[in-house]
């Protein structure tokens, strides 16, 4: 009898394991319950595996063509400096028309670009001016792009579901990171890189078709006063709201100095490993899938409870991650550093984004989120750009160690100021949530953003 009690427990026990596994995995994947979101999530997959695919190809292109370290770093820095002055003004055209509509002819843009730029490569006809000219390109349309993007997110999927929907979009990124670098690596070796070229021209058109299948509630948006008063604004917002500001400080920091490492992935695969672009692709993979794992379990979390620590250990971990992989010259070694400066990359970039999203007013999202764009892709050309002119002097692996170093700093000094943030940060989430008619006390959004520690009693 008591056997047959015991064997029972075990079942019962066996079927709330599983019961909580499927409730957990459901919970990870909470927002794909919107169809508009489902829309956006496979459309951009396919889309940014063709984007890392041309990014992968063109710096081996670049560096077929011309053999230099500064020219890489001068078409990373034409590509993305367009972002920098132009996302203010991308965010203020979020705030003020269809985001949706706004999608739909970047992506457009972005896709006859991809295809210009593969006719000339497939027929032999590519120099390394024409892709200064396509990188400044890519950078105009990103510059309207990234702030509407991120902007559209709150639009797809209901505010409970807004953190979950932040990390999908972030780990879909990195998928894509993954799946592209690997399968340009193939396509460069076998057939050139006009065809990945080509290949992301196509892809272009599955988020474009899953853009103009959603169904999206019309919003009446406010054009009040001018372009630039709309800019003077949301830098203002920015500007006197302490947690933000600081968010945004660090962000700007690490895209400076830790993402160019990014730049100099060819080198160490050609120069430092040994290897061709399926090196470079591998490599490129690693970091993707230390990328993916951060936004999955940033996925699994429904509070915006202790990210502000996060963002600080993040920042902390990429910078002793990159510190030892500048020291690396073994290919596995290397291959397994680069998942957690994947993974605390993301994790900062992800977490930074989330927090900021759950204290900004949606009549001026889109020019904060084209803040958040300067800081964090607009800064990447200086970055690469600074980053590129070091190397010529101290080489390239002590420049990603130096990169690393900068960012551990940073990570100190926000740890040091995150205390001021806090209540700042948890009055501002609280008001958002009793204005979008969410009761605080239970709020996907109740915890104190910033708290460093739990408070009982």
């Amino acid at each position: 009898m008591a056997r047959e009690v015991r064997e029972q427990i075990k079942r019962a026990n066996g079927q709330n394991k599983e019961e909580n596994s499927k409730r957990k995995l459901a919970d990870t994947f909470r927002a794909l319950r919107h169809r508009n979101f489902q829309l956006f999530f496979a459309g951009q997959f396919i889309s940014l595996t063709g984007t890392w695919m041309q990014s992968v190809a063109q710096s081996w292109l670049v560096y077929r063509l011309t053999g230099s370290v500064v020219l890489l770093g001068l078409i990373g820095f034409a590509s993305q400096i367009p972002v920098f002055f132009l996302a203010p003004f991308g965010g203020v055209v979020a705030d003020r028309y269809n985001r949706q509509k706004i999608l739909v002819i970047t992506q457009s843009s972005s896709m006859i670009i991809a295809l210009v730029m593969a006719i000339l490569t497939l027929t032999g006809t590519i120099q390394v001016w024409h892709l200064f000219i396509f990188a400044v390109c890519f950078g105009l349309a990103n510059s309207f792009d990234i702030p509407t993007r991120q902007a559209f997110v709150s639009e797809m999927v209901a505010r409970e579901d807004l953190l979950n929907a932040i990390a999908l979009n972030s780990s879909m990124f990195n998928g894509a990171r993954i799946v592209g670098p690997a399968i340009a690596g193939i396509l460069v070796a076998f057939v050139g890189e006009g065809w990945c070229f080509f290949g992301n021209a196509v892809s272009y058109i599955a988020v474009i078709i899953g853009i103009l299948l959603m169904k999206i509630t019309p919003v009446v948006r406010e054009r009040k006063g001018s372009t630039f008063s709309n800019i003077a604004e949301g830098f203002s917002f920015v500007a006197k709201t302490a947690p933000i500001r600081g968010i945004l400080l660090l962000l700007g920091l690490v895209s400076l100095m830790g993402m160019p490492y990014a730049v100099f992935m060819l080198i160490f695969a050609d120069k430092i490993l040994g290897g061709g672009s399926d090196t470079l692709g591998y490599l490129m993979g690693g970091s993707g899938l230390g990328a993916v794992i951060a936004t999955l379990i940033l996925a699994s979390r429904r509070e915006v409870f202790g990210l502000g620590r996060w963002v600080s250990y993040a920042s902390g971990g990429l910078g002793i991650s990159l510190i030892l992989f500048s020291f690396s010259a073994n290919f596995w070694l290397s291959l397994i550093l680069l998942i957690p400066v994947g993974f605390s990359m993301m994790l900062q970039m992800s977490s930074s984004n989330t927090l900021i999203q759950a204290m900004v007013p949606d009549e001026i999202r889109g020019r904060v989120m084209s803040v958040y764009s300067m800081m964090f892709m607009g800064m990447s050309p200086l970055g690469a750009l600074l980053a590129g002119s070091l190397a010529e002097i101290l080489g390239a692996p002590k420049t990603v160690a130096l990169g690393g170093l900068i960012c551990l700093f940073g990570a100190v000094i926000f740890r040091w100021r995150m205390p001021k943030y806090r209540e700042e940060g948890q009055q501002m989430i609280i008001a958002l949530q009793m204005t979008a008619g969410v009761p605080a006390s239970k709020a996907s959004f109740q915890e104190p953003a910033f708290q460093s520690e739990k408070v009982k009693g």
